[in-house]
């Protein structure tokens, strides 16, 4: 145990003697150390110390644990330090610290009223009274001053009103805009002329020359900026100039809000920036502090009553305007405004109490720039959505030539404007919403723009922008250029069917690419890895492939079918044993109305033979049966003169290419002899053609009394047991004019009847027709 606590002592010398040799190491770059060197005695005991080899072992091994305690230290300081603190945390911590902070100031507050006599005694009151009046004769110079030059401009306010009220060709909004900026810059000219004037009777009139009494100085500097915000306030609510007043409200509403806001920030203002620094000066930094507490807590009482009481009046009348709105941009917005005003009306006077309170003299020109940038930021977002909406919703017109060679040109331009400006208004409300947070220091703008992270999102968001521009841009020139190509009108005298048909698949083919290459470009700028999601794809398609193998083979059929060209749209086709015209061709399947009106999906892969009636040409081939009695030849030549006959009606003149082909005599069937012909016509014509000519053949064969054979009936009445067939007594007549008239009916009873041999048969009239 001695020799342990030995050893202990003298690692302690060791470390006393190390700890400027460590300093003087620590400060290093070449400088001097004030330290002085060891003793001689000491260094035979560090010399006497080393040479022991336990005592060096122990002093080894205790630096080392020391080294890595530092290290371990240093590492758990480095990482709390790299550490990224969350966003509610941050909100907690400057919540904690903003409580804590107004708890000491209440307290301060609260110790100076108390001793509030005490603070008042050393107070030279004659003093202070005689500074008084000065100050109060540099407050009448100005206001009077004010008011007058007011008054002097009357004229010029007059003629802005009614210059903005004028109708124009231009935006009304943006006439009156400017004349409201042209006031509040009037405004601004005669609050620094009066501010000039005040300056100018303090330091020559009422102080020595080139001197000038701090009072004095704070109420001019107060009044320069209460009276800027004051102009500002009056571009909302102008009492007296409809014309220059931004906000649609009358007169009466526009004075009472005007009046209120003149009040209440000429009480803050006033109060903080001449009030609290003269009781400062001339009692105290309690008493200032108290008298602080008393103007923001007066303040925030008063607009608190004035919000409640107007709640409900202000809501009716956002809500009014929200319904008037055209836009439902801003139906939404003034709908929302409506909802919360009051919450952010008490908002905003809490974050001035709260600044007042805690630094009084930022307060006033944190909460001016804060408002005035607000302000600013809102109004000209606004400014700029209708300057934007009233500019964009004019309809696009094209030249009548262009019109002419794209039909539908014009109408996709305009169905283009609306996503574009809601696209615009959401930038400008991101834009909006990030000043107002940066006037309100919630929001580092600058540093965020600055920054790695605000760089890098307005890159992706710029060059997602210019993507989606590009890629409207390709679909709109792809579109027109397949409108040009399909437009009958054009250069080349309008597509072919088969054109037009590739070229509709080509579209929705080129669409569907241009959408999947879009949507990835746009999500690698976001930052995210597009390749899992294009192996998934592939992955996805192979099992699609392979699960749904009908399906592929529809497409693959209907591919080939339209390599070989061999449907197209509007022509007569029997696909999938359906007969009828081809209305709509996909890639899958074709759309066939047929005869009676029924629309028939016919999937490419039922599709085993496609049969087309309209490629190149057609014919009519007509078979038509004679008696046998008939001469062949005349037959014949009654059919040239129908073919004749039709070739020169002009309606079919065109349609026949060729010169009649009979056939000749093709079949001797039972009842008749069938002489076949052909006539060669534009294809879709055949049905037409051939109907006209079978019209004109049966006319033909009716005036050269060549019968048209038709199907007879036999009738057999049967016979008895014995074979025997009793005969029938059938009697044909030429006309009802011959037959017996019928007896009249017997006057009684004993009247003989006709005998039945004699009677008229009942059926005689049927049997007649049959005949």
């Amino acid at each position: 145990m001695t020799r342990i606590g030995r050893s202990f002592r003298q690692f302690l010398w060791l470390s006393l003697l190390c700890m400027p040799l460590a300093v003087v190491h620590a400060q290093g770059d070449g400088k001097a150390s004030s330290s002085e060197p060891p003793s001689a005695q000491t260094a035979e005991q560090l010399a006497d110390l080393l040479e022991n080899e336990a005592t060096r072992a122990q002093l080894i091994e205790a630096l080392r644990r020391q080294a890595n305690t530092e290290s371990a230290a240093t590492e758990s300081e480095e990482a709390t330090e790299a550490a990224p603190v969350s966003l509610s945390r941050r909100i907690a911590l400057s919540t904690e610290s903003i409580a804590e902070e107004l708890a000491a100031e209440f307290s301060r507050a609260f110790g100076a009223f108390t001793q509030a006599g005490e603070a008042t005694a050393g107070v030279d009151w004659q003093a202070l009274a005689a500074a008084s009046v000065d100050l109060i004769v540099v407050v009448i110079a100005v206001i009077v001053a004010f008011m007058l030059l007011r008054r002097l401009c009357i004229p010029v306010y007059r003629r802005l009103d009614v210059w903005s009220q004028q109708p124009a060709q231009t935006s009304a909004l943006l006439r009156k805009t400017v004349a409201v900026l042209l006031a509040a810059g009037v405004d601004t000219v005669l609050i620094v002329l009066s501010w000039v004037i005040g300056f100018l009777l303090a330091i020559y009139a009422l102080s020595d020359p080139g001197a000038m009494d701090t009072r004095q100085t704070m109420f001019l500097n107060a009044f320069l900026m209460i009276e800027i915000f004051k102009a500002l306030i009056r571009t909302l609510f102008a009492t007296r100039y409809e014309g220059l007043r931004l906000l649609p409200m009358s007169a009466e509403n526009a004075a009472y809000w005007n009046r209120w806001f003149a009040r209440i920030s000429g009480f803050i203002g006033y109060g903080l920036l001449v009030a609290v620094p003269i009781a400062n000066i001339n009692i105290s930094p309690d008493a200032g502090r108290a008298l602080t507490f008393i103007v923001m807590g007066l303040a925030f009482l008063y607009a608190l009553m004035v919000i409640s009481q107007n709640k409900e009046q202000v809501r009716g009348r956002l809500e009014v305007q929200a319904k008037q709105a055209h836009s439902t941009f801003a139906r939404v917005g003034v709908y929302v405004l409506a909802r919360v005003w009051h919450a952010l009306a008490i908002a905003y006077f809490a974050a001035m109490a709260v600044v007042a309170i805690l630094q009084p003299e930022e307060t006033l020109p944190f909460m001016l720039k804060a408002t005035l940038q607000t302000l600013l930021a809102v109004g000209g977002g606004v400014f700029l959505a209708v300057v934007l909406a009233q500019i964009i919703s004019r309809r696009i017109r094209l030249p009548e030539d262009t019109s002419r060679r794209f039909p539908q040109l014009e109408e996709r331009l305009n169905a283009a404007i609306p996503g574009v400006l809601q696209v615009l208004r959401a930038i400008i409300l991101i834009v909006v919403a990030l000043l107002v947070l940066d006037a309100w220091r919630l929001f580092n703008l600058p540093e965020w723009i600055g920054s790695e992270a605000g760089t890098t999102a307005l890159a992706a968001a710029i060059s997602i922008a210019l993507i989606l521009l590009v890629a409207k841009g390709i679909w709109i020139a792809f579109a027109s250029w397949i409108e040009l190509r399909l437009n009958p009108d054009n250069d080349r005298g309008g597509a072919s069917a088969r054109e037009q048909t590739l070229l509709a698949l080509f579209r929705s083919a080129f669409l569907i690419v241009l959408v999947v290459m879009t949507a990835m470009i746009v999500l690698s700028e976001l930052g995210i890895n597009i390749g899992p999601l294009i192996a998934g794809a592939g992955v996805l398609g192979l099992a699609i492939g392979f699960g749904a193998q009908k399906l592929v083979q529809d497409v693959i059929t209907g591919v080939f079918i339209q390599l070989e060209n061999a449907i197209n749209t509007g022509e007569v086709v029997t696909a999938g044993a359906i007969t009828g015209t081809a209305e709509k061709i996909t890639v899958r399947s074709v759309g066939i109305r047929d005869l009676s009106g029924t629309y028939h999906v016919v999937p490419f892969s039922s599709v085993d033979t496609v049969s087309n009636f309209m490629r190149d040409f057609a014919y009519h081939v007509g078979v038509y049966g004679v008696a046998y009695r008939e001469d062949i030849s005349a037959v014949i030549e009654q059919l040239q003169a129908a073919y004749s006959a039709l070739v020169a009606d002009p309606n079919f003149a065109e349609k026949v290419l060729e010169p009649l082909e009979v056939h000749g005599v093709t079949e001797l069937a039972d009842s008749a002899v069938n002489v076949r012909i052909r006539i060669k016509t534009l294809p879709g014509s055949q049905w037409g053609v051939g109907r006209e000519y079978n019209r004109l053949v049966k006319q033909h064969f009716d005036a050269a009394g060549i019968e048209i054979p038709f199907p007879h009936t036999t009738l057999y009445f049967g016979e008895d047991r014995a074979g025997y067939a009793p005969p029938a007594n059938v009697r044909v007549l030429e006309g009802r004019d011959r037959r017996a008239p019928l007896p009249a009916e017997p006057a009684d009873a004993n009247t003989p009847l006709p005998d039945a041999a004699n009677r008229p048969s009942e059926r005689s009239d049927f049997d007649e027709s049959q005949s």
